[in-house]
């Protein structure tokens, strides 16, 4: 997933963004809302979390602005703010999830996969695509019985083709998927990382549509 990240406390954002780096999501780290705004305007992002006491106002408004112009990106509140009422008004503005800090990095790591997986329309962390088991909770892949290690770009990738089983997933964003801002990224990077995977889940898992893109079919190997 590509992750923004509004936070204006430099440590804590770095420490984020590194958990959700080991997590396999492209992250990028803003400071205020006027650099979320900058981002917003020309990245789709897959989640936000988003810290509500930031210099240049509240976060809840950015979240408001959001849902008012009909913006359905889901979004994780993270803030020092622990009372009831906050948290109602948070949610009732349209988060999906809320967490006060001091947090677990762990427990966001989880908080991001439920998210995500509610919002790829399955909920269930267990699938079965042709003869791979995978655990999307607890980032596992089983391949026959036997266990499959991926690295966190590898994961990336199936996270983002699993997300829309059966539909086309273009190389532009399985790029915005795997990099941030300031990364460099190779002409056929993609291609690379989806040779990589393939070797290990099995080429037939993966099918290219020429021109346009990857997928992964539901079911049956592709």
């Amino acid at each position: 997933m590509r992750i923004l990240l509004v936070e204006d406390n430099q440590q804590l954002g770095d420490a984020v963004r590194e958990q959700m780096l080991s997590d396999g999501h492209a992250t990028d780290l803003m400071l205020s809302l006027a650099e979320a705004r900058a981002c917003l305007s020309t990245t789709d992002y897959d989640l936000i979390l988003l810290d509500m006491m930031l210099p240049d106002g509240k976060g809840i408004l950015l979240l408001q602005q959001l849902r008012q112009r009909e913006d359905r990106t889901p979004v994780i509140i993270l803030t020092a703010l622990d009372q009831i009422s906050d948290r109602i008004t948070g949610l009732n503005a349209g988060a999906d999830d809320y967490l006060v800090k001091p947090f677990d990095l762990a427990e966001l790591s989880a908080r991001v996969g439920a998210v995500a997986r509610r919002y790829s329309g399955n909920p269930n962390p267990a699938l079965a695509v042709g003869d791979l088991r995978i655990d999307l909770s607890n980032r596992q892949v089983r391949r026959n019985g036997r266990n499959i290690d991926l690295t966190p770009r590898e994961w990336a990738l199936l996270e983002a083709l699993l997300q829309r089983l059966d539909a086309t997933v273009s190389k532009s964003r399985l790029e915005n998927c795997l990099y941030d801002f300031g990364a460099e990224v190779e002409s056929n990077t993609v291609e690379v990382h989806i040779s990589r995977l393939r070797k290990k889940i099995g080429r037939e898992q993966i099918q290219t549509v020429r021109g346009i893109g990857y997928r992964i079919a539901s079911g049956h190997p592709a």
